[in-house]
């Protein structure tokens, strides 16, 4: 067996001790992390909690589908300003920028010119010369820069830090935090200045759980710990726990929603990550568009996998009668559907059928698996619309 097909993973600690620590950040809240036993991956060279001992995985799940929790992320916030800023953006994403209204958001994919997967994240307009775009772990920052060159643009590091609370009890607490109440309105991707506790922060209402929810984006000159305290405080009258990514990686597989790097990457088009939705070949060119329009199989090679008796393993092979067909990206075991789920990305597309597959789980075996479509439950994202809310 290779070491690839090993049930391991690789955290980040933080030691007492003197030696090199170079080339990554920490949060303003990261002594709090710290505070709940957190262990980290690197993000966007970016420290980000994944796990805490003051809650396992399965607590923070149940937190973020029964009440309220809250996430310090590594997500990197990048600011483009200027009269050209509009036309540079329009020539890096898949969809028209010049859609998007200041106060909103938009899911925004950038492809390299193959029409390769660069990286995906949440483009805000704030102003009609001024976009962030909080971005996944990706080349976006240089690509950018480099396309930039003759326009009349800046392209800098926001120095904000986000922070999301999640869970069918987030409104509540919004509402308890914002100085003035909730803001009316704020709807699916809206993006809004609020004072909390006395302080201006950016919140978007959007998430990586597919549940309901915001994310608090900061400002370089507040005071953080002011901050912290203000939200914990409110936020503890709601129940609301502080988690790590694992709990939020089952939520957010279930919901499917895709990390950049592991499950889709630049390997694949925009087509193969099931990008269909996003992308508009209608609009003026941009970065990849060529090749996207020049490829006649446009069919997604991503799917959900559901185990009944096993976690798959990330990395290990998904087969079909003793052939490999492709391999798990991500995994998780659901409380709520009793069972594990998983992505899937197929060798070739001509591959999905018949859905009856075996994959390798965290015990090294094989296992008798189903190959279903995404997301695994709410297609019409009704939850973090505030539309429905599941019972349980």
């Amino acid at each position: 067996m290779s070491d690839h097909h090993v049930a391991m993973r690789d955290l980040v600690c933080s030691l007492p001790e003197p030696g090199w620590n170079y080339g990554h950040g920490r949060s303003p809240f990261y002594r709090h992390a710290l505070a709940n036993g957190a262990t980290f991956v690197i993000y966007n060279r970016r420290m980000m909690p994944v796990s805490m001992t003051n809650a396992d995985r399965f607590q923070a799940y149940w937190a973020l589908r029964k009440g309220v929790a809250r996430l310090d992320t590594g997500e990197l916030p990048i600011e483009i300003r200027g009269p050209d800023a509009k036309r540079l953006l329009n020539r890096i994403f898949t969809r028209d920028i010049a859609k998007i209204r200041p106060g909103r958001s938009t899911y925004g994919i950038a492809c390299w010119p193959d029409g390769g997967v660069l990286v995906d994240g949440i483009l805000i307009r704030l102003a009609p010369d001024c976009f962030w775009y909080v971005q996944a772990d990706g080349d976006f920052v240089g690509w950018t820069r480099a396309q930039a060159m003759g326009m009349d643009v800046e392209i800098t590091d926001a120095q904000s830090w986000v922070h999301q609370i999640q869970g069918p009890k987030a409104f509540d607490v919004l509402a308890d935090i914002c100085d003035d109440g909730m803001p009316e309105p704020f709807k699916y991707f809206d993006a809004r200045e609020v004072m909390m506790g006395g302080q201006k922060v950016l919140i978007t209402r959007t998430g990586w759980t597919a549940e309901l929810g915001f994310e608090i984006y900061t400002r370089p000159d507040m005071d953080f710990e002011a901050h912290w305290a203000h939200v914990t405080e409110v936020g503890a009258r709601h129940g609301m726990l502080d988690i790590g990514l694992d709990g939020m990686d089952i939520r957010r597989i279930e919901g499917a929603i895709l990390n950049n790097g592991s499950d889709i990457d630049s390997s694949m088009s925009a087509w193969a990550a099931g990008f269909e939705r996003f992308i508009d070949l209608t609009k003026d060119d941009f970065f990849g568009r060529d090749a996207l329009a020049h490829m006649t199989d446009r069919r997604t090679c991503i799917y959900g996998i559901a185990c009944k008796v096993a976690e798959p393993l990330i990395g290990g092979p998904v087969a079909r009668s003793g052939r490999e067909i492709g391999h798990i990206t991500a995994s998780g075991w659901s409380p709520c559907l009793e069972r594990g789920v998983a992505y899937v990305r197929l060798n070739c597309a001509d591959d999905l059928d018949p859905r009856t597959v075996e994959v390798m789980g965290f015990d090294l075996a094989m296992h008798n698996a189903e190959i279903v479509d995404l997301p695994f439950y709410d297609p019409e994202k009704k939850i973090p619309r505030g539309l429905e809310v599941a019972a349980w």
